[in-house]
């Protein structure tokens, strides 16, 4: 990945790749999450430090999928329902999960496979005359033929503990990487009379894995597009869903308009008809009904009254208050500061560090702060 640490920590949306299947898994309702480290692991583990609800194991020697899951197997009861993915693979829906844990009603191992127009990379599916699957091939060790074959091996498989066990003991590593593969699970199941169920996709963009840059940055679209697009069906008027981009949580009121070039990152609330204008930037902030930022501003952790006008080109830094009504115009810059309902600050000002009445009006080039360092010596 050409990152300083490991590649589950680099970020996509505003969190690190783990933490998109961490959630994912949480959604499902999962009992537990337990995590397999081996590169990195103690960086990893630090990035979560603060999360309790974490089970951590660490593979010493990489030997392998099959090995990895065996690091974990020993935390988990035998009636427990394991299921199984990676953190490199972070667009992978709830629903499709459950889909995968929903195959055990009718086999012993399910797996989630898809047909994908571009398999390089995967494992293949292989099925017998009957069409059941009779077993994965890895790249690496695929015939052409094989190698042929559209249907992939996503990773994603579910089974008892006690079948998991019995499965990942009968696994070798007679193959090119000479490693404990998961997907041999498969093949075993199937030679020791096991049922084995495959579950698809909704559609191909989930199976986007990220192994470099170029796979983060198709990633990266896909996830924002999608975010994009939930906030269009509740209600959101986008110029450009391709260039809004949203990295955290927003919630919106109604017809509250996205022009072009516009981020949005941590928790963002956005009241009924709020307007925010092109290239604008927008952190932890919560913005009353009617208010408009306009083009090129950065708010961030602020608080924003209704039918407030903002920029173009301003900056509201942390713990600024806006009352309602409140203009602060171009190229002026609030950083912790309350500023009461009508005042206006249009040109060219910075007001920190104190607090402004109501409908008072600030006037160009005048700056309010406060210093407790020694005065400067005159000029000469």
């Amino acid at each position: 990945m050409g990152a300083d640490g490991p590649k589950v920590l680099c970020d996509l949306g505003g969190a690190p790749l783990l933490a998109h299947v961490i959630g994912m898994m949480r959604r499902l309702g999962a009992g537990a999450v337990h995590i397999v480290v081996g590169h990195g692991a103690d960086r990893v583990r630090e990035a979560f430090g603060g999360d309790d609800n974490l089970v951590w194991h660490e593979q010493r020697e990489q030997l392998g999928t099959a090995h990895a899951v065996s690091c974990a197997l020993p935390a988990l009861g035998d009636a427990d329902t394991a299921l199984i993915t990676y953190a490199d693979m972070p667009l992978i829906h709830a629903g499709t999960y459950r889909g995968v844990l929903d195959g055990l009603a009718r086999a012993d191992l399910a797996l989630l496979t898809a047909d994908v127009t571009a398999p390089a990379g995967y494992g293949r599916i292989l099925r017998d005359g009957r069409g059941a699957i009779a077993g994965i091939v890895e790249e690496a060790d695929a015939t052409p033929e094989q190698r042929a074959i559209a249907e992939v091996n996503l990773g994603v498989m579910a089974a008892k503990t006690k079948v998991l066990r019995e499965l990942i003991a009968k696994v070798g590593n007679d193959n090119n990487q000479r490693e404990y593969y998961l997907t041999d699970c498969a093949a075993v199941a199937v030679a020791g009379g096991l049922r084995v169920a495959s579950s698809g996709l909704r559609d191909e963009s989930e199976a986007a894995g990220v192994n470099d840059r170029i796979q983060l940055e198709r990633a990266e679209r896909i996830l924002q597009r999608r975010r994009v697009h939930g906030l269009m069906e509740r209600g959101a008027c986008v110029r450009d869903a391709s260039r809004l981009d949203v990295r955290g949580e927003v919630e919106l009121g109604r017809n509250v308009l996205f022009d072009v070039g516009v981020v949005l990152e941590g928790a963002v609330e956005l009241g009924d008809d709020v307007s925010v204008g092109a290239y604008s930037m927008l952190r932890d902030v919560s913005i009353g009904a009617g208010s408009v930022i306009k083009p090129y501003s950065i708010v961030e952790d602020a608080q924003i009254g209704a039918r407030c006008f903002i920029g173009p080109y301003a900056r509201i830094r942390p713990q600024t208050v806006l009352a309602d009504e409140v203009h602060v115009g171009n190229f002026v810059e609030v950083k912790k500061r309350v500023i009461g309902a009508g005042s206006k600050a249009n040109h060219r000002s910075y007001i920190g560090h104190r607090q402004t009445g109501a409908a008072a009006h600030v006037g160009a080039a005048v700056s309010t702060r406060n210093s407790d360092r020694p005065a400067k010596p005159a000029a000469c």
